[in-house]
């Protein structure tokens, strides 16, 4: 059955932001998230590039992503190019990754209209440090986003962000 497939990872499931050909079904199964950002799944083969000493036991498939302070934003970007199917240069994940950051930054640091729109993320800035100084320090390519950054970029591209945290290593 497909489940026995997808437990023995020889399928796999994957979310696409749009809908797909499926291989087990003529239409792809929707899942409503929410009426605006509607998902689609599709079963299929794994990828036969991905080493299996990269794949948990959980199924997820693990990417590497550059560690130079922008490793969060490039994440996202990886993850919605992957979704799309595009496979990005190191030069565009770091550029898209970079478009990411300043977008960040231009809803909390330079519009008090938007900034208004994003109260959850300006409280979780403000616990630590003054605003000022977050917007000061954010511009900087080697500022590590978290979870304020994820709660603007889910709300600003209106997706659903969950972070995965593996129970090993």
């Amino acid at each position: 059955t497909i489940l026995d497939k997808l437990r023995n990872g020889s399928a796999k499931f994957e979310l696409v932001s749009s809908a797909v050909d499926s291989i087990s079904t003529p239409n792809p199964v929707q899942f409503l998230n929410n009426t605006s950002s509607l998902f689609f799944a599709r079963i299929g083969l794994p990828q036969s590039r991905v080493s299996s000493s990269n794949i948990k036991v959980e199924r997820y498939t693990i990417l590497k992503v550059t560690g130079d302070g922008r490793c969060m934003f490039r994440a996202l970007v990886k993850g919605m190019a992957r979704n799309k199917g595009i496979t990005l240069t190191p030069q565009q994940e770091r550029d898209n990754a970079d478009e990411l950051r300043a977008a960040v930054k231009e809803v909390i640091c330079e519009n008090e209209n938007e900034r208004r729109q994003y109260q959850e993320a300006v409280t979780a800035i403000t616990v630590d440090e003054p605003l000022h100084r977050y917007c000061q320090r954010i511009g900087r390519h080697d500022f590590w986003g978290g979870e304020s950054e994820l709660l603007v970029l889910s709300k600003l591209c209106n997706k659903r962000i969950i972070v995965y945290i593996p129970e090993t290593e």
